[in-house]
């Protein structure tokens, strides 16, 4: 597995990945009826009304629905980055009211820092020096970042999210611009990371296979406004192939429940 044990700490450190386990526990969350409106130049948007939700410590949750459905809004109030209308978000227990370290996002498009090689990009989330052993990401240690591939400057993006050992993560949309094989590969490196950290990870997809790959719950999110509509558990075992029948009788369960209310949205406008 790639990013696993790409971040090493030094001689220096302390911890190892078990040790910070013990330490560092994955953080549950608990969303209250939060609410979320935006002005535009055509009136008021409600991206989310009275959304709640609890993700329990270690638990791999992702998130699916139509575009404008309010799913990012509500991983950037998770993260902190926006404040909710009304409503709270609790980490074990605590108001989020800004961002933290403890709560890190990885976006759709890498937002590396050009100016910093692959080495750098690493170290300014770590502030410790790790050493880099994983040779899929040795490789190109003091790479210029315009000199990876979308891949790799993804993994790379990953690499900086999780080096300061964050409690929970937070992803959206990570893997959508990469190709199919590209993105098989994460899928692997992401349910290894979880698999050996057990990090709360809260996932934004609209990638239906792709959610029943990776979590462990998936939520079908209503748009105009944006609600939970429906839940659906994937018990199926890990590591999950993306390509498997089991995996995909559970992505055609979602996928049908999806296309039904974009059915029920046609409807309620006319």
């Amino acid at each position: 597995m790639f990013v696993t044990r790409a971040i090493r700490l030094g001689s220096k450190a302390t911890s190892s990945v078990s040790e910070e386990l013990r330490v560092i526990a994955p953080s549950k969350l608990a969303i209250e009826d939060v609410s979320k409106s935006f002005k535009t130049g055509t009136g008021v948007v409600q991206a989310l009304d009275r959304v709640s939700l609890q993700v329990g410590e270690g638990e791999f949750v992702c998130l699916v629905g139509a575009s404008g459905c309010g799913k990012s809004t509500l991983l950037n109030i998770i993260a902190g980055l926006e404040k909710p209308d009304g409503g709270n978000v609790l980490a074990d227990g605590k108001p989020v009211t800004s961002p933290g370290r403890e709560r890190l996002v990885m976006f759709q498009e890498p937002a590396l820092f050009p100016w910093l090689d692959v080495f750098g990009n690493v170290l300014f989330g770590l502030k410790l020096k790790p050493n880099l052993s994983k040779k899929n990401l040795s490789r190109f240690e003091h790479a210029n970042i315009h000199e990876l591939s979308g891949g790799m400057k993804q993994r790379v993006s990953l690499a900086r999210a999780l080096a300061p050992n964050p409690r929970v993560l937070l992803m959206d949309e990570p893997f959508a611009a990469l190709d199919a094989l590209t993105r098989e590969q994460l899928y692997g490196d992401i349910q290894q990371i979880w698999k050996a950290r057990r990090k709360t990870i809260v996932f934004v997809t609209h990638n239906v296979r792709e959610a029943a790959c990776l979590g462990d719950r998936v939520l079908l999110f209503s748009p105009h406004p944006g609600r939970i509509q429906e839940e659906f558990p994937v018990d199926l075992p890990r590591p999950r192939d993306i390509n498997s029948v089991d995996l995909a009788a559970h992505a055609t369960q979602i996928t049908k429940a999806l296309k039904s209310l974009g059915k029920a949205e046609v409807t309620v406008a006319r």
